[in-house]
């Protein structure tokens, strides 16, 4: 993870707490060549090496565009060629960011388009000011979604709202969002960082070795049957019995204290 990032804005505003924001708000916070490069190493470099991180919120530079997706601008006359290598590596930093085995919030500040819907939905869960709108209008572009669209936003809303959403490329509010599971929570437009901030300081007190492995229990869930998922889910928990932190938190519950989780 490098310090500077040339499109995005990295604050460790709490010990164990990072929020990193798109930073292009003069380009709709849209994605470029030089983002899909700065997303690439900062995802692969935090599943390498979580570097005390317990949690992540992502959003987006200014109050009225999360992320306008795809930058247009520099794809325009790109030939075949181009187009394949620059969504080559999309598709590496998408699969890095899903990988990631800190949990991130996305914090959705306004409107987000295309990838940038795509980019929410790749978080772990969502939390949206009332004034965000989501779409996802490739067809209105001669293409489809191909980041992972047609994937996640079906296990959020359903198969049926997904294909209206897609084929249509229509936009919808934050409250339909929520209302259709999506979104968890819509908040005040002024009041969006400080409830994300509240719940990520809330995950950042936990253990994070268990956060880790619930994660990863959870991503699982919907690939496979109940009983595999399962089995997952024993490994997973099995990791944790020998840890440092599984011995705090049982001797802090029964000293009647808050536990010091240590990551280890």
């Amino acid at each position: 993870m490098q310090p500077n990032y040339e499109t995005l804005k990295l604050d460790r505003i709490d010990e164990h707490l990072l929020v990193v924001t798109l930073n292009r708000p003069h380009a709709g916070n849209s994605t470029n060549t030089q983002m899909g490069r700065d997303f690439l190493d900062l995802w692969t470099s935090l599943y390498i090496d979580q570097r005390g991180i317990r949690c992540i919120i992502l959003t987006g530079a200014g109050d009225r565009i999360f992320a306008a997706g795809g930058d247009l601008k520099e794809r325009n006359e790109m030939t075949n060629e181009q187009w394949v290598a620059q969504h080559n590596l999309f598709e590496r930093a998408r699969q890095s960011l899903m990988q990631c085995p800190i949990p991130i919030i996305c914090a959705v500040n306004g409107a987000a388009r295309g990838g940038g819907t795509e980019t929410a939905l790749s978080c772990d869960f969502i939390f949206a000011a009332e004034r965000a709108t989501f779409a996802l209008t490739e067809v209105k572009l001669g293409i489809m979604p191909g980041g992972m669209g047609t994937q996640n936003l079906p296990r959020a809303v359903g198969v049926r709202r997904a294909k209206q959403i897609i084929m249509t490329g229509a936009p919808f509010s934050a409250q339909e969002a929520y209302e259709w599971g999506m979104v968890n929570q819509v908040c005040k437009n002024e009041e969006l960082m400080d409830d994300v901030l509240a719940v990520a300081r809330t995950i950042c007190e936990n253990a994070p070795l268990s956060i880790y492995q619930a994660k990863k229990s959870l991503n699982i869930a919907t690939q496979v049957d109940l009983f595999n998922g399962f089995a997952f889910e024993i490994e997973a928990y099995n990791r944790l019995v020998g840890t440092e932190d599984r011995l705090e938190g049982v001797r802090a519950f029964n000293e009647k204290r808050k536990a010091a989780f240590k990551g280890r």
